[in-house]
């Protein structure tokens, strides 16, 4: 196996980039971290992601909103104290990494200003021996603002999520607004408003951090970009493989949700027996955009939730193997056993673009042979690919409406027929397809006469 060794278009030197996550509360930053973990991860670099230090905090018993004034100036010196010494462990580490290290902090040492006035903050700099300037612009690289959902999206905006949040909605906008208030001289902060949907707001995130960083992942997270998906027939050995590349085992379990129209998974991903773990909350639609929650989890938890995995799906078990190819970022599934038999030799081809079907077709790796365009076709989710009994036993598990790759909606039988029928023909070795068509509901099976040749 070869390991990506980034050499361009990230400089040959070893970078090390801190990041702060900030804004005020559901702004989405748990999910945003995750989502950035996993991409840069897969760039091969190191992440390191330094915990919220108030929430460590306040987890052991206390509650900020009972905090008399003198509690709250104590509380904010210790915290800035506890703060810097968790952060100086992950800076001390990144110094000693071979790799590329991405350091991302939820939260950082000036939104402690944010909740006191500035003459109590500058007696805690005071008794600390520090200044503004040291612990913000000398501390870390970028500052991006997650704005808070009570913002803009109110319907969106809740508490649920978070055991440390107790904000109402005019509180969250008062919190928004200091902590950006206490970043605002810093000189390189961007702030994500709540213009666009959720999913486009996380995409935005990973842009800025992208650039800032001076990787060239071309149109992977421009607003308008979309998840294309291509079945891929034959791999070439590991060690024929012509670009730098890094795999993943990755391991995927769907869980039991009390909340009807949510769905839960567990994931699980190993490169070098280091294993990370995260767990995902698919919520419903709402007003046309679907929010999907991500959150790092330790293993005990991963270990505690996998009791309540949904015994109606497999475990999903694939390697993932990301790779740079002309500036855009791929990923490639395949699936590995156990699975079911509608599994077996599946290799799927994903990446995001702004370009229609005929563009990417033509901009493709040629190094692989890609068989049809599966993009959008529930047949080829991996919620349904993971059904433990057949489709057409099951059709009211089988899941047709798709705003990413896990969503559900009934279907009848038919549907779910015609579903298997797709499947079951892109596996027939001699049949070929137009790959610049990508998925249309109303599609059937085409005979090996009338069929096109694929690249």
């Amino acid at each position: 196996m070869k390991d990506l060794e980034v050499k361009d278009p990230i400089p040959p030197t070893k970078r090390i980039h801190k990041l702060v996550l900030t804004g005020g509360p559901c702004g989405g930053k748990t999910t945003g971290q995750a989502h950035l973990a996993t991409f840069f991860e897969s760039l091969g670099w190191k992440v390191f992601r330094v915990p919220e230090t108030a929430t460590v905090l306040m987890s052991g018993g206390i509650s900020f909103g009972e905090l008399n004034e003198e509690q709250i100036l104590d509380f904010q010196e210790h915290l800035v104290a506890t703060m810097m010494a968790l952060e100086d462990t992950y800076f001390s580490m990144a110094e000693k990494c071979a790799q590329n290290v991405l350091i991302i902090a939820d939260r950082g040492t000036m939104d402690a200003s944010a909740f006191i006035s500035r003459e109590a903050w500058e007696k805690i700099l005071t008794k600390l021996n520090l200044e503004d300037i040291e612990i913000s612009d000398n501390r870390y690289n970028h500052i991006v603002h997650m704005q808070s959902a009570a913002i803009g999206a109110e319907k969106f905006y809740t508490t649920e999520d978070h055991a440390a949040r107790f904000e109402g909605i005019e509180l969250a906008r008062e919190r928004d607004k200091n902590a950006m208030e206490a970043w605002r001289d810093h000189p390189y902060v961007d702030i994500i408003d709540n213009r666009s949907d959720f999913d486009s707001k996380i995409n935005r995130l990973i842009d800025l951090v992208v650039k800032r960083t001076g990787i060239n992942v071309g149109d992977r997270f421009s607003a308008n970009s979309r998840k294309v998906k291509f079945v891929i027939t034959g791999m070439c050995p590991d060690s024929d493989f012509p670009v730098k590349f890094t795999d993943f085992q990755v391991v995927h379990h769907y869980l039991h949700s009390a909340q009807k129209g949510f769905q839960t998974r567990l994931r699980k991903r190993v490169k070098n027996g280091r294993a990370t773990y995260t767990f995902t909350v698919r919520k419903p639609e709402l007003q046309g955009q679907t929010v999907e929650v991500k959150q790092p989890i330790s293993q005990r938890d991963y270990s505690n939730l996998l009791a309540h995995r949904d015994d109606n799906h497999l475990p999903v078990f694939k390697t993932r193997r990301s790779f740079l190819y002309e500036n855009q970022q791929y990923q490639l599934d395949i699936y590995r056993a156990p699975c079911h038999s509608r599994c077996q030799g599946l290799v799927l081809l994903e990446t995001f673009t702004t370009s229609n079907d005929d563009e990417v077709v033509d901009s493709l790796p040629p190094f692989l042979k890609v068989k049809k365009n599966v993009t959008g076709d529930p047949a080829f989710s991996m919620y349904n690919l993971s059904i433990r009994s057949d489709w057409e036993d099951s059709a009211e598990q089988f899941c047709h409406k798709l705003s990413s790759d896990d969503e559900s909606e009934d279907e009848n039988v038919s549907e779910v027929r015609k579903a298997q029928e797709r499947l079951v023909h892109v596996s027939e070795e001699n049949t070929v397809f137009d790959v610049r068509k990508s998925y249309n509901r109303n599609e059937r099976p085409v005979s090996e006469s009338s069929s096109v040749c694929s690249l």
